[in-house]
């Protein structure tokens, strides 16, 4: 691998890999009106945003950090008040008690219109119009959560020197040239012969979603799956194991993210809790046995790199819940972590596609907790399964012989064969 590759690879990383408060759909959301709000250079007297049927289900039951509150509303509401767009996903960062009561006024007085956008086929679309002061801005993201594609103020279009910021009608051209061609193979070799110390920049996933566990731990989030299990019942079930100890932590984090925890996440492919979940089941697994911190930065290299390329096919958001990404990344980490092969590492992912294909995604909402539970705990019987040189071969549904082939399965699957299933699901949701 050369070394300009290698240098491809960590810009990847770090483009995708990225701090977040708070689920990353109203998060986008907030951030483009923060954008819109920016360029009307005035508190907005009217909202309207337009979304994709995706960026709608992930952000209809989620809790928006610091608030107590669940939905768009409430977001948008506090992007046009104290959103900064230099703040990118964590653009709620200063979200406090006045703020708050500012926001929730601000959607009592009805001054935000929310909408289906039917016209554009990009499951990750938002657009924002703001009116005030005799003026009206617009902005639009658009395939990733932070890609800000238009800026207008007064239907004229506003040049910024923005990297994120290109044009519309290139957006999906340049997001195809752009995107590193990844296979699994190349995966593994770049996070086992690239330095240690220019990996080093991933602990900071540790540090961030650890806290969040910690959150998720000393307080009543959500469901709390992950206190449950940490609890004298939980222990008593199923014992003080590492297995039982990797799903209290993933779940502890992902409970405090889903109900609204004002504490920061790394992200991973714009979604928090694939970030949690291609992270915490490898730390706690290596604090468990007892791994070096060297192999410990592989892992997690090797975790988070296989969710980015699972993703790439797959793109941002889809019918398929993002668990079963994120889970498979974990699976391969914690199969290096137990001294495996890249050939068992791919015995892993082929039993992790064999195992979750198909997992919906109905919404972001405090019940995640519980699936990214399900994958975690398939990422770890996958691996102990591909230790021992066990796997689901391809005379078996969807597996091929060629693990870059199971993915793409997995991913066409997920993007193009579940699109009637993703309709299907935004229609009850949307009339319960």
């Amino acid at each position: 691998m050369t070394p300009e590759t290698k240098q491809a690879i960590i810009d990847l990383i770090k483009e995708q890999v990225v701090p977040a408060i708070g689920c990353t759909e109203p998060a986008a959301v907030a951030l483009c009106v923060a954008h819109a709000t920016q360029l009307l250079g005035t508190r907005p007297e009217h909202i309207e945003a337009r979304l994709s049927a995706n960026v709608l289900k992930n952000a209809m039951g989620v809790g928006i950090p610091g608030t107590g509150m669940v939905g768009l509303p409430i977001a948008i509401a506090l992007g046009a008040l104290i959103g900064k767009p230099e703040y990118g996903l964590e653009v709620l960062r200063d979200c406090n008690r006045d703020a708050v009561k500012d926001a929730k006024a601000f959607v009592d007085e009805n001054r935000i219109h929310i909408g289906l956008e039917e016209d554009d086929p990009d499951k990750l679309f938002i657009d924002v119009v703001v009116n005030g002061g005799g003026h009206t801005a617009q902005a639009r993201i658009k395939t990733h959560h932070t890609h800000l594609v238009l800026r207008s103020r007064d239907g004229q279009p506003v040049e910024s020197s923005d990297a994120h910021v290109c044009p519309d009608s290139t957006v999906h051209k340049s997001q195809e040239e752009n995107q590193l061609p990844l296979t699994l193979r190349m995966v593994y070799d770049f996070a086992t012969q690239t330095d240690e110390e220019d990996l080093r920049f991933i602990l900071e996933a540790k540090r961030l979603n650890e806290g969040a566990a910690q959150a998720g731990l000393t307080e009543n989030y959500g469901h709390q799956l992950g206190k449950t299990m940490c609890s004298p019942l939980g222990r008593g079930i199923m014992g003080d194991s590492i297995f039982a100890k990797v799903l209290s932590v993933t779940s502890c984090a992902c409970d405090a993210r889903m109900a609204g925890a004002m504490v920061p996440v790394m992200s991973n492919s714009g979604s928090g809790n694939q970030g949690i979940c291609a992270t915490l089941p490898v730390v706690v697994f290596a604090q468990e046995n007892h791994n070096t911190e060297e192999e410990l930065i592989r892992a997690l290299i090797i975790s988070n790199l296989t969710a980015i390329y699972i993703k790439q096919s797959l793109g941002a958001l889809s019918a398929l819940c993002g668990c079963v990404v994120a889970s498979t990344g974990s699976s391969c980490g914690i199969t290096y972590l137990m001294g495996g092969t890249y050939e068992q590492m791919c015995y892993s992912v082929k039993n992790m596609v064999a195992n979750l294909t198909g997992m919906i995604c109905d919404g972001a909402k405090p019940s995640c907790a519980l699936k990214l539970t399900s994958g975690v705990s398939t990422a770890v019987l996958s691996a102990m399964l591909a230790m021992q040189h066990k796997y689901v071969t391809s005379v078996e549904g969807i597996i091929d012989d060629d693990v870059d082939k199971c993915i793409h399965n997995l991913t066409a699957i997920g993007s193009k064969g579940m699109d009637e299933t993703d309709r299907f699901v935004l229609d009850i949701m949307t009339h319960k």
